[in-house]
C-alpha cells in the first residue's frame, strides 16, 4: 500500500490500531503465541526507489513488484549486488502490489485498478487480464493456489483464474487482525507484514489463528533512513536455502534474517 499526503486520517487511524495491536501483544505474553525477534544474518543493498510491493523467490532468483502510480514495476533482481536483471514497467494508471509465481505463470495485483495480471514466469512476456473485484494487498503461494490480502483482516484462496474458494479471517486471541499486507508461505505457514507497524505474523492456514508474531523494529538503523524510507514492507522465503528477507518500502537494504524467540 502507498502512503501520500491524501491519507493522514487513514495514516492516523492505522497508528491508533498499531498502538491497540501493541497493547494486545503486551496481553499475550506469556500465552500460547509465541513471540520472536528478527536478529540480522546478513544485508544486501537494496533500490531505494523500489516501493516494495511483493517479495519472493522463485528457483533461487529473486524477484520483486513495486509500487506507486508511473513508478510501478515487476522486477528480476540479482540478490548479491542488488541490481536489476530485466524488469516490466506499468502503465502510470495501475498500481501494482502483490506478486508470485506459481505453475509456470507470473500472477500480478493491482491496489484499486480491479485488474490483476497474468504473465509467463519464464519470459516474463504478457498472457492475460483478469477482473479483480477487491483491492490488491499482497499474494502469495502454498504452491497449488494462491493466497492474497485486501489489507482486511481476511486472507483469501484462489485458482489461478482469481476464483476465490475460501476465505479466512486472521485472529490473535481471538481479535482480528486489520491490515495484513505482503505475505509469504513459509513452512506450512503464512507470514503477514501488518502495515504501518514492524510487525509480522505468523499464521495457521487452517484456522487463520495467529501461531506467533515478530517483531522487526529496528531492523533498519536511523542511520541508514532519510526523508523517504518508508514502513517494513517485503517478505521472502528461498525455498532451495531455508533462508528468510526483509526489507522495506525504498529501504537501502535487504537483510537475511533469523528469528529468535523472546
Amino acid at each position: 500500500m502507498i502512503f501520500s499526503s491524501g491519507k493522514y486520517l487513514r495514516y492516523l487511524q492505522s497508528f491508533i490500531y498499531c498502538v491497540s495491536v501493541c497493547m494486545l501483544l503486551c496481553a499475550c505474553a506469556g500465552a500460547r503465541v509465541k513471540e520472536y525477534r528478527v536478529e540480522v544474518v546478513r544485508e544486501y543493498p537494496h533500490d531505494t526507489d523500489a516501493y516494495t510491493q511483493g517479495l519472493f523467490f522463485d528457483d533461487g532468483q529473486l524477484y520483486e513488484s513495486t509500487g506507486t502510480y508511473g513508478g510501478s514495476s515487476f522486477r528480476k533482481v540479482d540478490l548479491a549486488t542488488g541490481n536489476v536483471l530485466d524488469r516490466i514497467d506499468f502503465s502510470r494508471k495501475y498500481f501494482i502490489e502483490g506478486s508470485v509465481m506459481m505453475g509456470g505463470s507470473l500472477y500480478l495485483l493491482t491496489w484499486t485498478g480491479k485488474v490483476a495480471f497474468i504473465y509467463d514466469a519464464a519470459t516474463l512476456e504478457y498472457s492475460s487480464t483478469y477482473s479483480y473485484p477487491r483491492q490488491g494487498w499482497g499474494l502469495t503461494t502454498d504452491g497449488s493456489q494462491l493466497i492474497a490480502s485486501d489489507g482486511s483482516a481476511t486472507i483469501y484462496f484462489m485458482d489461478g483464474a482469481f476464483s476465490v474458494k475460501r476465505r479466512l479471517t486472521v485472529k490473535l486471541d481471538g481479535r482480528p487482525m486489520r491490515l495484513l499486507n505482503e505475505l509469504e508461505y513459509i513452512d506450512g505457514k503464512i507470514w503477514a507484514n501488518v502495515y504501518t507497524a514492524d510487525l509480522i505474523l505468523i499464521i495457521d492456514p487452517a484456522t487463520g489463528n495467529v501461531e506467533g508474531t515478530v517483531d522487526a523494529s529496528g531492523l533498519l538503523p536511523d542511520r541508514l533512513r532519510t526523508d523517504g524510507t518508508d514502513v517494513l514492507n517485503g517478505i521472502a522465503y528461498d525455498e532451495k536455502t531455508g533462508k528468510i528477507y526483509l526489507t522495506g518500502k525504498n529501504w537501502p537494504r535487504l537483510y537475511e534474517i533469523r528469528l529468535t524467540e523472546k
